[in-house]
């Protein structure tokens, strides 16, 4: 008997034949030019906007369902951003997509020159669970403002918005346009094994190494947004009371399940009693009399057993109480100093509420041991010398990060977002999103009346002698 004698065979094989058209029927229309005018892409933006100002309640229930999102940080970490991110496109992308002159050399008399920016065509956008309606919308922005069609796969993990996105954009754009597939592990396969102008992944990693592979095939490129052990330095002369209260703050948002979360903190030896009670301090003020219900929970089973299991070693200084029946774990801060980097935590990307913390007293030595290390997505310093911020940004390469606060950084239009080296590569937010889903074309426009004759054979003597004036 055939395998797709099975009806749950022959749906996801009927399912992943409609990929491929749903692919075709955008390459079709993207060839008509249609998305490619100011007045259709800005249109396309205005419409994103107000469904999602529409559909905010349905976002905020779907992100609660998933991830017990308070619809607070929902707003503030997701929906609110993705308003921001639109705002900024729809008042700045008529003047990035204008071409733009820039300067001819006098060798190429009589010319002008200028950039030329195109969409790639039809875009791939591979969202993550953790914040599954910001970091599959924000990709989109750009998509839509650079002129392009796109294929938006929400997570299976986050299974709520990834209905909720669909519905969304199934009812505000055609899917010659604009199409959103949902499924899992062999949906995924089938897109990546189509040929896309462009693919925007993020996620973990390992997936973003079959991405590239993936993309390899069509030689199509690629943005990566991976993640990785991002640190948090609180150096002696740091304001130990905000530098917990911050860093908390941190590490509890989304349950830890935040790309960009203090991944594991070193304390200067001097202050780690006092950074102690500060950080018990500000959970307490975050979560009075220890209600936590607007706290979010961990993604999946499987994800909190991964995250229960990196408890068993150290010393749990502050919190780290749990509820297997809800996939909750309270912020908890572990001290890991007797056991050092061979912690098992310190093996891994942590995202939960866990922060293993080590003591240091020379800056020489947690320069050497990040450095040592692939360059984390984020960064984070706590300090008031000057003179110690400018030798941690002049030693240390990351994508980004803040002095004296954690997370923020991302929250801005006007900084691009991304990682380096095993944390990812290019970047988005603003210009930057605009720029990614853009091809750059150089144009140079000759003058049909001037036609010099030194650049043509038979070379001489004289002609070189001519060149070396202009070419020098």
């Amino acid at each position: 008997m055939s395998m797709l004698d099975n009806t749950g065979d022959r749906a996801n094989k009927a399912n992943i034949d409609n990929i491929h058209n749903i692919v075709e029927a955008q390459r079709a229309y993207f060839a008509t030019g249609a998305t490619r005018s100011k007045a259709f892409r800005i249109d396309a933006l205005k419409k994103l906007q107000r469904a999602i100002r529409e559909n905010e309640p349905m976002l905020a229930e779907a992100m609660k369902r998933d991830l017990n999102k308070a619809h607070m940080e929902g707003y503030m970490c997701e929906t609110g951003l993705v308003l921001e991110e639109l705002s900024y496109h729809i008042k700045h992308a008529g003047k990035w997509m204008k071409e733009r002159r820039v300067h001819t050399p006098l060798s190429q008399f009589y010319a002008k020159s200028f950039i030329s920016p195109e969409p790639y065509g039809v875009a791939l956008i591979v969202g993550p669970w953790n914040y599954p309606v910001q970091l599959c919308l924000n990709p989109l922005i750009g998509a839509i403002s650079a002129g392009n069609c796109a294929v938006i796969k929400p997570s299976a993990y986050a299974s709520n918005v990834s209905h909720a996105i669909a519905r969304l954009i199934g009812d505000t754009f055609p899917r010659e346009y604009i199409a959103v597939i949902e499924g899992g592990r062999a949906e995924n396969q089938a897109l990546f094994a189509e040929r896309f102008d462009y693919i925007f992944f993020t996620g973990s990693v390992e997936v973003g190494k079959e991405v590239m592979r993936a993309a390899a095939e069509h030689l199509t490129p690629v943005t990566l947004e991976l993640g990785g052990k991002s640190p948090v330095i609180v150096d002696k002369d740091a304001d130990i009371a905000m530098a917990a209260r911050r860093i908390a703050f941190g590490k509890a948002l989304n349950a830890g399940q935040t790309c960009v979360e203090p991944d594991y903190l070193f304390i200067h030896k001097s202050v780690k009693a006092s950074f102690i009670e500060a950080y018990r301090q500000a959970l307490d003020s975050f979560f009075p009399n220890g209600d936590m219900r607007d706290m979010a929970t961990i993604i999946s089973d499987k994800h909190y057993s991964r995250a229960r299991s990196l408890m068993n070693e150290g010393d749990i200084v502050v919190g780290g109480s749990y509820d297997d029946e809800r996939r909750f774990i309270a912020p908890a801060l572990i001290d890991i100093d007797a056991i050092g980097p061979d912690a098992a935590i310190m093996q891994q990307e942590v995202f939960a509420p866990i922060l293993p913390m080590m003591s240091f007293e020379a800056i020489d030595q947690v320069i050497a041991f990040i450095t040592s290390r692939p360059k984390p997505l984020a960064f984070y310093l706590f300090t008031s010398s000057k003179a110690t911020e400018k030798r941690f940004l002049s030693s240390c390469s990351f994508g980004g990060g803040c002095i004296n606060d954690t997370i923020i950084h991302l929250a801005s239009s006007a900084l691009p977002f991304g990682g380096v080296g095993e944390s990812g590569m290019g970047s988005y937010h603003g210009k930057r999103s605009f720029d990614t889903f853009t091809h750059e074309r150089s144009i140079v426009k000759k003058s049909t009346k001037v036609d010099l004759d030194m650049r043509y054979f038979p070379y001489s003597r004289r002609k070189l002698n001519i060149i070396k004036l202009f070419m020098k």
